[in-house]
């Protein structure tokens, strides 16, 4: 596995991170795991005491100014001798019962150096972007994940976090850091407005915690299950880089670092240090019918039945909001027209069904240092994103 760190953007990269990120790869290579061979430039592992220097400027912080939240957790189980950990925060916007969210947690529960902490939706919400919600209210259930206290939630990626850093649902006051993933599908380019899963992470940013989205280029009938514990693999050695410089304090906390893994991770052909393209998928509107939709059909009935209609009776704050909607639920309603007056004029009410789908499509001319042009090429891209969306 390689580095390919650019010259004029390696800088980038907190220098304490990028030395922990390549002494792991170079042990690899030493022990086999690798092609034994470096097919990009690397960039010289600085010195400690150079790396915080240079993390304490890049940071605005001294490297020892603030330690990470830890918890204290009794190995032994007897009581003898409590060892603090760093507590991490996992979500994601596939769903907690997804295979991404399944391998990290199994993975950071496994590596023993943190406490896990997941607060995750109960079902998928991709493309939900930064949506929160606030006119309903959301069911939170505890959740049996091994090595970790788990709880689901009926809202966001953001709502989750937002929660979880809330205060009300885990002892801690605040996570070292939040993790977003691993998610299905590439948030790259364009899709980054649209992902729940950078959402996630950038709600954490909000609240001053160092965060990480990692993501899949999970290809339809070419990627397999499997291909999640193999990002696990590629992507713990940079976790645990972070966590190490979140204790230093020299992780910089302006900023998420965006992780894309290609959709052969075990071939992957190293890191690459990336910039936000313009990359995008098509939007396609496809109009559903209630014959060819039966869920459209079942919705029609049982939206037009008594019992919905008393049901949403109780939600009006009057009388008159109530007779409104029951209103314009009929196929005709009544109106003043204006053309004759004093005389009625029927009108029919049109009501439609559509479903969104994003179509992928080729791209051309891609700069290699882009981030969707990276994965397509075999490399993990690393791109930091700002509250601005990119740096």
């Amino acid at each position: 596995m390689t580095t390919t760190p650019d010259s004029g953007r390696s800088n980038h990269l907190p220098a304490s991170l990028v030395a922990n990120l390549q002494s792991v790869l170079i042990g690899r290579g030493r022990g086999g795991g690798g092609d034994g061979e470096e097919s990009g430039e690397t960039k010289p592992t600085p010195s400690s005491e150079a790396a915080e220097a240079e993390a304490e400027e890049e940071t605005g912080a001294p490297s020892n100014a603030a330690e990470a939240t830890v918890a204290e957790s009794d190995p032994a189980g007897d009581g003898s001798e409590k060892v603090k950990k760093p507590v991490v925060l996992v979500t994601n916007a596939d769903g907690i019962g997804s295979p991404g969210l399944t391998s990290l947690v199994e993975a950071l529960v496994r590596g023993g150096q943190c406490d896990v902490s997941v607060c995750a939706p109960e079902s998928n919400k991709s493309a939900s972007a930064h949506s929160v919600t606030i006119r309903e209210t959301l069911a939170v259930t505890s959740v049996e994940i091994t090595g970790a206290k788990a709880f689901e939630v009926t809202g966001t990626p953001a709502d989750c976090v937002s929660l979880a850093l809330s205060g009300a649902l885990f002892s801690w006051s605040r996570p070292a850091l939040v993790i977003s993933g691993i998610n299905s599908g590439s948030v790259c380019g364009h899709q980054i407005f649209y992902s729940g899963a950078v959402a996630g992470a950038r709600e954490a940013l909000m609240h001053g915690i160092p965060s990480l989205c990692i993501s899949l280029h999970w290809k339809k009938d070419e990627s397999q299950e499997s291909d999640f514990k193999d990002a696990v693999d590629i992507c713990m050695p940079l976790i645990q880089a972070a966590i190490r410089d979140i204790e230093k304090g020299s992780f910089p906390r302006s900023c998420i670092l965006n992780i894309g893994i290609p959709r052969f991770p075990s071939a992957n052909k190293g890191f690459k240090l990336t910039r936000q393209s313009l990359w995008k998928l098509t939007p396609n509107w496809q109009a559903i019918t209630a014959n060819r939709n039966p869920s459209a059909a079942h919705f029609m009935s049982m939206h037009q039945s008594l019992g919905v209609q008393l049901a949403q009776l109780g939600k009006d704050a009057s009388a008159a909001g109530a007779a409104r909607r029951i209103n314009a639920q009929r196929k005709t309603v009544e109106v003043e027209s204006v053309a004759a007056a004093g005389k009625p004029e029927t009108r029919e009410v049109v009501k439609k069904f559509f479903r969104l789908e994003f179509l992928d499509k080729q791209q051309e001319d891609l700069d290699e240092d882009l981030d969707f042009r990276a994965l397509e090429d075999g490399f993990v891209s690393s791109l930091f994103l700002s509250l601005s969306l990119s740096l």
